[in-house]
């Protein structure tokens, strides 16, 4: 590898020493600047021949991984080592042009029609109009020609019209998949934490290049405007970031013991290789909660994403190939990306070679998952479903009220876990803040996603809409005064579900309030005593996230304190979306209990041992216990 401020160097002639050994080219290590050279695994398998014809320096040390890879012992760098005997060659990389990704869907993308957009990001069965997206994969690193010879299709919301036609990983291609990520943990869990946590940060530089592309690709399949598909893919950036400052903070404790001369001493060690099940609505963000802190703890990854959001993941593992690569860093067996449906879920859930099996989705999907993996004895980290509550008391700041609402219950077209779902309001100023979110209601822009000003785009599916309709029936048999929900026709996407977001006033709490609805429905209850607000926010199976809006210093207190939300996820004036990487995230009850992200979520993917060490030369055992056997000298 040669260092970009070091010119090429000649090839070195071979000496008498190694008149037999075909000589390589030398290289430089690009960060201490000493030399590499050629090497061949030794008759033993173990050990490594070095080139006497070349300079020997630090960097040239260390084990021979199979692949021509393997650390510097000296400053922690990766270099791809040449064979003694044999040329170096690299990959070759497909030509692919510069693109503005704007230009994926048209020059003047600002204004475009909704016709325009819907059928540009179509893709027919002929593949006339497919160049538009075949073009934006490339530019991720997706081989197009591998993107339309499956049966797996993979469509898109904007529009309901297919993208690409994939190839499904079948069972015995997962085994395999399997199979690499845990050898490549044997030696992955060997290196240097740091060491492992600055790939993860080259990761994040790699994304951040890439934001727009990726952020389109995400809209593309999700349907969510590009803003918040935008803010999904700097999060990505963000753990990243924060998870390459953990790799030097993975501490256990240091106990004191009780016996003289001894100490306790916790460990932490990587767990394994970590199963990622995710789900469409945040189809990269929520992956990298958990693939950044798995890679610094040492474990590796094996990732099945929502079928309906393949390509996404497909990026993802492209451009964390491309890192490694650029790097000369190892690669094979980090991340493996699974393609399919269900039985890959449930591959996941049974494998034993899965240490750790962290599942994004509804709470039906975890109530299957968690007996699974608990019959091997298997960790999980579950990430359900929510029912999120919001009390608004009468010292609240409405207008600053209003604009949390109107995110939380429309962003992502209500398909977040954190969604807001029921809004409790003091009896005082209930009827006041109903006829503000209505106006506000009837302002919102539903439409392409692709367009500016759109804030709503469509609904994931047509499962998506029959539910949202069987909840708005069900409001209004048991009382409720629904404004809004209507389909709404957008042009030249005939194929999709476009609803206008929901407001249903609601006379109390009823059956359909205790189930979650993944759609824009927000249900708006009366209260008078903040206890029974609390009791009205905790009274569902759920528990994930919750908020109150309050200037009163001890409503907010008692909204945190024990007896007040049962929620994993308290806000005190803001509302319960838009989490920050830095807290874990998680929730309680139905919703999982499993916690990703920031704090010491860390601990999840990792093993704890707890090391008890005498140095005293004696051997007094705990709570005082005299055994009463006398040894011989």
């Amino acid at each position: 590898m040669q260092s970009p401020s070091t010119p090429p160097l000649p090839q070195t002639p071979p000496t008498t020493a190694a008149a037999n050994v075909t000589v390589g080219e030398l290289r430089r290590c690009p960060t201490c600047n000493r030399w590499g050279g050629a090497r061949r695994l030794g008759a033993d398998g173990e050990t490594v021949e070095l080139d006497p014809a070349q300079p020997r320096g630090p960097c040239r040390e260390g084990p021979w991984h199979g692949s021509l890879r393997g650390p510097r012992n000296a400053c922690g760098q990766w270099l791809q080592w040449q064979e003694i005997g044999k040329p170096l060659t690299a990959t070759p990389q497909p030509a692919v042009p510069p693109l503005d990704p704007r230009q994926a869907f048209g020059a003047n993308h600002s204004q475009r029609t909704n016709r325009e957009l819907c059928e540009s990001t179509a893709y027919p069965p002929n593949g006339s109009a497919a160049v538009d997206v075949d073009t934006l994969l490339a530019r991720l690193g997706l081989a197009t020609e591998k993107l339309h010879s499956g049966d797996f299709v993979v469509r898109t919301p904007i529009t309901g019209a297919p993208l690409v036609r994939l190839q499904a990983t079948r069972s015995v291609e997962a085994e395999a998949a399997i199979a690499r990520a845990s050898h490549a943990y044997l030696y992955w869990r060997t290196v240097p934490a740091p060491v492992r946590g600055t790939l993860v940060r080259r990761y994040a530089d790699t994304l951040h290049k890439h934001k727009t592309q990726l952020a389109e690709l995400i809209t593309l399949e999700s349907g969510k405007i590009h803003e918040e598909a935008l803010g999904e893919v700097q999060e990505m950036i963000d753990i990243c970031e924060f998870a390459a400052g953990l790799s030097r903070q993975l501490h256990g404790l240091t106990i004191t013991s009780e016996r003289p001369g001894h100490r306790i001493q916790e460990l932490w060690h990587p767990a394994g290789v970590v199963g990622i099940i995710s789900a469409f609505n945040f189809p990269a963000a929520v992956w990298a909660w958990n693939a950044a802190l798995a890679w610094v703890c040492g474990d590796t990854v094996v990732w099945k994403p929502s079928e309906r959001t393949p390509l996404t993941a497909l990026a993802c593992a492209s451009l964390f190939s491309d890192t490694c690569a650029s790097q000369g860093d190892v690669c094979e067996g980090l991340l493996e990306v699974l393609v399919g449906g269900r039985s890959l879920a449930e591959l996941l859930a049974t494998d034993k070679r899965i240490a750790v099996l962290s599942a994004t989705g509804s709470c039906e999907m975890g109530q299957a998952i968690a007996p699974v993996v608990a019959r091997r004895m298997g960790k999980a980290i579950l990430e359900l479903g929510g029912n999120n509550a919001a009390i608004v008391t009468p010292s609240a700041d409405l207008a600053l009220t209003e604009r949390a609402v109107l995110f939380g219950a429309v962003g992502t077209a209500g398909q977040r876990c954190t969604s807001l779902r029921r809004l409790i309001v003091h009896d005082a100023i209930h009827d006041t803040l109903r006829d503000r979110l209505r106006a506000a209601w009837q302002r919102v822009k539903v439409g392409n996603p692709l367009l500016p000003g759109v804030l709503v785009g469509p609904l994931i599916d047509q499962r998506a809409d029959d539910a949202m309709s069987t909840a708005l029936l069900a409001a209004e048999a048991a009382g409720g005064i629904v404004w809004g929900g209507e389909t709404v026709a957008v042009e030249g996407c005939s194929g999709a579900y476009y609803r206008r977001p929901a407001l249903v006033e609601m006379p109390a709490q009823t059956d359909i309030m205790m189930r979650e609805t993944f759609a824009p429905i927000l249900y708006l209850l009366r209260y008078r005593d903040l206890r029974e607000a609390i009791t009205l926010n905790n009274a569902v199976p759920q528990g994930l996230a919750s908020a109150i809006f309050t200037r009163d210093l001890a409503e907010a207190e008692l909204f945190m304190s024990a007896a007040g939300s049962d929620c994993g996820i308290v806000n005190v004036n803001t509302g319960p979306s838009g989490a920050e990487i830095g807290g874990a995230f998680g929730g309680e009850k139905d919703s999982g209990g499993g916690r990703e992200a920031g704090s010491d979520a860390w601990k999840a993917y990792m093993r704890r041992t707890t090391c008890t060490v005498n140095a005293s030369g004696s051997l007094p055992l705990a709570q005082g216990i005299s055994f009463g056997l006398e040894t011989q000298d």
